[in-house]
């Protein structure tokens, strides 16, 4: 027999063996609520001596599939007294059991429960993934871009301080492979304006990174890794604010309430931000350098000086919770509004002066949940947003600048002119209007407690004009139009098996995209110039699908693999480009494909008395066709720095992953974490034969080699009774690697060894607290995308304050 063969009856016996060998029998199910009548979420219901438990959802609802019989149930939750109640149930009964918990004044002591957690539910399901919660990190003085910097595997890069460009390298695929979403909208509806730049933790329930294999509720073409940001959600009415000042005049504030009436379930949540940096920290090195009128370079040590960055906005919703026709129906807006100076091009040896982007959003949101719509089981989830998004790249000055912020002089003596006009190329006042519509519906349908279907539909549409206002009127006339559109459709089949020990994910995704570009342009006919419009226009589709495997080896050994036929679209600022970004457009992008597989295992937590040790670790493989990169130039000095995107043809990835987690009692929390992979060219030959010269070298501009720690002690009644001191300190090292494909000296980014410190205090109120944080203490030079330089030591003290209730 083939081994295809083989492997098909493996895979059938995995999906049907359940179906036959755990049909549901008997259901219990019910409402958890407290004394208040206000349903409790995260309840944990647990059946006698077995491992059977599940939890509530947020509207205080549970249900069990069990057999006949006598049954003992449990029901906890920490801040509520426990309770127990005995059920008999007849073959085929559904029988409703609903709970009022008592709230538990007294001291808890410590309770062991067997229902996991979100980040559980979510970590052990097969996939590459893991979570961050917000909820201890939002009180230090961190960016959300810092937080996932420290995360395995993941790489933030920048194109300098607060508010740059960013894109993020996860297990050696970066850029428009990781796709970011809020709330499993692609964050890309929302602008430059309302980005992970600009989302502060406090605001952020969790966030979730998939490596190589992307679930389908997410349905997008992330080929090499997913960033799923979920807001916070809570039901209790809270306000939450913080303000931040720390150096380089950075400046950040921000606020989230929420206000629910209980009686109609009437709804509002709003949230706030506003952030500022000058963004002037020093800069040295041989980056770093002035040409001087006879042509010598002149290595200093300056400050940036066209750098400065703001971001302003606001979010409203308006609903409904925990009512009869919905668990959750909000109308939204969203508003924000940014400011970005740019420093340099896409390396730092030309400083610009005067070139700044300025961006708006107005965004409109619905959002729509349902539970056990029509029938048991079924879940009904819409989110539609709509956004006008407005971006203005200014670049009018026309003179050549030094690192000092000073013209360059000639050896005349006289200011030297910028070759085509401006800092970037020709003088510019880009109006960039996008309006952009993205629609997501799904279904999940439990079958019954082992069995699930996914069904999710995700559509994109965008369509893009601009006018540059320092052109002349007949000019402006000759403007083309941008569109693109997108529709992926994503099927999954979740099974769980051999009493939750086996849980299996099969997916399958259906990519389409269609690509309008229409440029005017004057033609002679008979003699006569007239104006002619010239279209282009493409279809593109493809197919992927996938695997997600977990497997409770023992109580404390969790195996999981993950794998995908990934696909990946250009997106419409690598096939139009992006003025503001120093990207010129490329409409023949193919769309890019990978085969991605993750192996790993979770073991822990092993306790030793008051010791407690966590392990993590995986491999993996990213075979690559067509990989979509940004070109790279080796000539530092061009005057003009703007690249397009390009398909650089095979490449393959194999890496590793490490991540080791101690605690002791309640005080002591010890991590570190090391990913290394080596992605390389992996085509031998050009097609007339001849050897290229980079085949099975590292790909440039990739850190391959980096490791995060993180020591964290916790000190109890430090100067007042129930108060809390943190005090935390972490460091990140990057190997050295190259920025091209020239392996010389300068197109090398050093070693990077940078450690960071800081305390928080919790009053016994807890609700006032007052974080200090020292950034890369030894003021080490820290380098990112490119080469460019990040800021030096800094300092930054956090005050944030919260009402639990009103």
């Amino acid at each position: 027999m083939k081994v295809k063969n083989i492997l098909f009856l493996i895979l059938l016996y995995f999906v049907w063996f359940p179906v036959f060998a755990d049909l549901p029998k008997s259901v219990i199910n019910g409402v958890v609520t407290s004394e208040e009548g206000e349903p409790i979420e995260f309840a944990v219901v647990s059946v006698g001596k077995s491992q059977q438990s599940t939890m509530t959802n947020e509207k205080g609802e549970y249900a069990l599939t069990l057999s006949q019989g006598k049954h003992h149930l449990r029901f906890y939750h920490l801040n509520f007294v426990k309770s127990e109640q005995i059920i008999f149930l007849s073959n085929g009964e559904r029988k409703k059991c609903n709970i009022v918990l008592k709230e538990n004044t007294n001291t808890l002591s410590e309770v062991v429960v067997k229902g996991k957690s979100e980040k559980e539910e979510i970590e052990t399901k097969g996939f590459a993934v893991h979570v961050i919660e917000t909820q201890k990190m939002s009180l230090q003085s961190v960016q959300t871009n810092e937080l996932l910097d420290r995360t395995a595997g993941v790489r933030v890069r920048q194109n300098g301080g607060l508010g740059s460009a960013t894109n993020y390298n996860l297990n050696g695929m970066s850029g428009n492979s990781v796709k970011i979403f809020v709330d499993g909208i692609p964050v890309s509806t929302y602008g430059a304006s309302f980005s992970l730049n600009s989302i502060p933790p406090s605001l952020i329930e969790r966030i979730e990174i998939y490596k190589g294999v992307i679930p389908a509720h997410l349905s997008d073409d992330a080929l090499g890794g997913a960033i799923n940001v979920t807001l916070k959600k809570g039901m209790r009415n809270t306000l939450t604010a913080s303000v931040l000042y720390g150096s380089f005049n950075t400046q950040q504030a921000n606020f989230n309430t929420l206000f629910r009436d209980k009686k109609t379930g009437f709804t509002v949540k709003a949230s706030g931000f506003y952030n500022y940096s000058d963004n002037d920290y020093e800069v040295w090195g041989k980056f770093v350098r002035n040409i001087l009128p006879n042509g010598r370079y002149d290595y200093v040590r300056a400050k940036r000086f066209n750098d400065a960055y703001k971001s302003v906005g606001g979010r409203m919703e308006l609903g409904f919770t925990n009512v009869k026709w919905a668990d959750r129906f909000y109308i939204g807006y969203n508003g924000s509004d940014a400011y970005n100076e740019i420093q340099h091009g896409t390396y730092m040896s030309i400083p610009y002066k005067g070139r700044h982007t300025d961006a708006q959003a107005h965004v409109f949101s619905l959002d729509y949940k349902k539970t056990n719509i029509a029938v048991n089981g079924l879940e009904f989830t819409l989110n539609g947003v709509h956004s006008r998004r407005k971006e203005v790249v200014t670049d009018t000055v026309k003179w050549n600048y030094n690192w000092f912020g000073e013209m360059s002089l000639g050896l005349d003596g006289n200011p030297i002119l910028r070759p085509s006009g401006a800092q970037q190329g020709a003088p510019t006042l880009n109006h960039i209007n996008r309006n952009v519509t993205t629609v997501r519906a799904g279904l999940n349908y439990d079958i019954h407690r082992n069995h699930r279907i996914i069904l999710n539909h995700i559509f994109y549409n965008i369509d893009r004009t601009q006018q540059d206002f320092m052109r002349s009127a007949v000019e402006r006339d000759f403007i083309g139009t941008r569109d693109l559109q997108k529709n992926i459709t994503s099927l999954a089949y979740e099974i769980k098996a051999f009493n939750g020990k086996l849980t299996t994910t099969l997916f399958g995704k259906y990519y389409q995209q269609e690509i309008a570009k229409m440029d005017p342009v004057l033609k002679a006919v008979e003699g006569q110039n007239v104006r002619v419009e010239e279209t282009i226009d493409s279809r593109k589709d493809a197919r992927g699908y996938g695997l997600a495997v977990s497997y409770t080896v023992l109580p404390r050994l969790l195996l999981l693999t993950s794998a995908e036929r990934a696909v990946r679209m250009p997106s419409e600022g690598e096939v139009f480009g992006s003025p503001g970004e120093n990207i010129v457009e490329n409409t023949g992008l193919r769309a890019e494909i990978s085969d991605n597989l993750n192996i790993g295992f979770k073991a822990g937590p092993f306790p030793a008395g008051k010791h407690q040790l966590d392990v993590a670790a995986s491999v993996f493989i990213r075979d690559t066709k067509d990989k979509i990169v940004q070109r790279i130039n080796p000539r530092l000095n061009d005057a003009v720095q703007t690249d397009p995107f390009e398909n650089l043809g095979k490449t393959k990835s194999k890496g590793f992953e490490l991540e080791l987690n101690y605690t002791y009692a309640k005080n002591l929390n010890v991590a570190l974490n090391m990913s290394g992979f080596n992605s390389v060219f992996n085509i031998p030959y050009d097609a007339n034969g001849r050897e290229y010269d980079y085949y099975n070298k590292q790909l440039p501009n990739e850190p391959f080699f980096t490791m995060n720690g993180m020591v964290k002690y916790i000190l109890y009644n430090i100067v007042q009774k129930r108060s809390t001191l943190n005090l935390y300190y972490d460091c990140g090292f990057v190997e050295s690697f190259h920025t091209t494909w020239l392996e010389l000296g300068d197109f090398k980014v050093p070693r990077q060894f940078i450690q960071n410190i800081g305390l928080s205090y919790l009053f016994p109120n807890k609700k006032f607290v007052v974080s200090f944080d020292v950034k890369n203490i030894f003021d080490r030079q820290a380098y990112d995308n490119f080469a460019v330089q990040k800021a030096g030591r800094a300092f930054y003290l956090k005050l944030n304050y919260t009402i639990n209730s009103f």
